[in-house]
């Protein structure tokens, strides 16, 4: 996705925290995912969304009043997922806070950044998308056994560079 002159492509996600993240993206490249020296370990809230850099400020204003309204939880990260056939993609599943993902994607994607939904909302950690299904199923069966627990206090709002990677360009606090 390209945005159009005056706009820009952000993404709304939980990061996942450190050591994780460094883990998780090390196997996402291991795996030979095209997206993963440049898209951080994340949970989606909103995918990559074109909005005019005019509405950047009411976007913000919207991402600190949902995130206000929320508190921090826990997320417990266990074994794998698969969207195939919908989709090419392998995922750490998400066995505690996915209901709190949910409530603040609900948050998130609406008001100024309601839009359309490709797919109903499944919170997750992509590791492995875009590639042929054997280093797919080489992803399913080597994070079979992932687990990780962390706490989330914090949404980051991103940005698609000139150079293609996904920076957070501010972070929000649970609760306020």
């Amino acid at each position: 996705m390209v945005p159009a002159a005056g706009e820009v492509l952000i993404g709304v996600a939980i990061a996942v925290p450190q050591p994780w993240a460094a883990e998780l993206e090390a196997w996402r490249q291991r795996f030979g995912d095209p997206l993963g020296s440049t898209v951080p370990a994340h949970v989606t809230l909103v995918p990559p969304t074109a909005v005019r850099r005019a509405d950047l400020p009411a976007v913000r204003e919207h991402l600190a009043r949902a995130t206000a309204a929320g508190g921090p939880f826990r997320v417990v990260l266990d074994g794998t997922g698969t969207f195939r056939p919908v989709t090419p993609v392998v995922y750490v599943r998400l066995s505690a806070g996915a209901g709190e993902c949910t409530a603040l994607e609900e948050r998130v994607r609406a008001g100024v950044l309601g839009t359309q939904r490709r797919f109903p909302f499944h919170p997750h950690v992509t590791v492995a998308q875009q590639l042929e299904d054997e280093a797919l199923d080489l992803a399913s069966d080597q994070l079979a056994g992932y687990d990780a627990a962390f706490d989330v206090d914090e949404v980051d709002l991103y940005e698609l560079g000139a150079d293609g990677r996904w920076r957070s360009v501010q972070t929000f606090r649970l609760g306020g």
